[in-house]
């Protein structure tokens, strides 16, 4: 026999469910952000005000900003500098490979070229190269060519010598990391197909290289220009020679360094920009998501503003905020 159940009758009303509460989301306060932020902010508001109230005329960085001597030396800067680039680049990349050479003669000169470059400074590279007459009076080639060092080693030659072969050392290093960066079994498969080893660096190995050698390259650049104004010791009229010259008969020295800064400032940037841009292009074959542009993070920090400061933004409920997912994935 089995015990009778207890059954409720049918007309009895259902059991009453007590709803669950409304999550309130807490947000996490971070006062050390706060108190860095405002100390930060202190600082800058200090910094400003001592230059406002500095005995400068500001008014001659506006007038001598685009004045006919600052321009050429600008102009001056950007052609040592893209020339001292492209040397150093063509030059490296020599080196490079010569320094990868099981060749123990072009092994061991490309080792000593970069230790000598890299271990001196620029500044006296400069020098050297531009008191070269003192020693060697006289450039003989044989029949080729023959004249008065004074007469050749100009200040423009100086400075394009000077930081060219400085920059080669450097960007021997950079590629030769490139290089060595691709995998060994892509030059295996181009030598299966038959290809030369000129053709697999120049088609195989330079293009997969170029990920890696890109972002230094540019930063060799920037670092390129700004180092272009140490130039002006060799009496190359470049944008900081310019200012001094310009500030030593107008008085107005301090306010001519700052037409120098505030214009390498420029240059840098907008080179800085088309950095970024290069990488990118180079970043497509092994990035699964390229890096957002400007425009695009400053619409997502636009939209993100809008939908934080958006009506039931800040609540707990809501389909916007109850899970997690949903309204945040979209």
């Amino acid at each position: 026999m089995t015990a009778p159940l207890d059954k409720a009758p049918s007309d009895a009303p259902p059991p009453t469910r007590t709803p669950p509460e409304a999550i309130k989301a807490i947000p996490v306060r971070h006062y050390g952000r706060y108190v860095s932020a405002a100390v930060v902010i202190v600082l800058l508001l200090l910094v400003v005000n001592a230059f406002a109230q500095a005995d400068l005329t500001w008014a001659s960085v506006g007038s001598f900003f685009f004045d006919d001597q600052i321009m050429q030396g600008v102009a001056n800067t950007l052609v040592v500098s893209v020339l001292s680039m492209l040397m150093g680049l063509v030059l490296g990349v020599v080196l490079a490979v010569m320094r990868m050479s099981k060749n123990p003669v072009t092994n061991s000169v490309a080792w000593g070229y970069i230790w000598f470059f890299r271990g001196t400074p620029v500044y006296v590279q400069l020098l050297l190269w531009f008191n070269l007459a003192l020693i060697f009076p006289v450039l003989n080639l044989g029949p080729i060519y023959k004249d008065e060092m004074t007469d050749v080693m100009t200040p423009f030659v100086a400075a394009l010598l000077g930081l060219g072969l400085n920059e080669a050392a450097y960007m021997a290093e950079i590629c030769r990391a490139g290089i060595q960066s691709v995998d060994e079994g892509q030059t295996e498969a181009s030598q299966a197909l038959g290809m030369t080893s000129s053709q697999n660096m120049r088609r195989i190995v330079l293009p997969q290289a170029m990920r890696v050698i890109v972002p230094p390259t540019g930063n060799e650049f920037i670092n390129l220009l700004k180092t272009s104004a140490l130039c002006s010791v060799v009496q190359y009229e470049e944008v900081l020679r310019k200012a001094q010259n310009i500030g030593n008969t107008s008085s107005a020295v301090v306010e001519m360094l700052f037409v120098a800064t505030i214009w390498f400032l420029v240059i840098t940037t907008v080179f800085s920009i088309g950095q970024f841009y290069l990488e990118r292009h180079y970043a497509r074959g092994s990035s699964r998501q390229l890096p957002a542009t400007p425009w695009q993070r400053a619409r997502q920090l636009v939209f993100t503003f809008s939908r934080g400061t958006g009506p039931g933004a800040g609540s707990g409920t809501g389909a916007g905020s109850g899970t997690g997912t949903g309204g945040g994935a979209a």
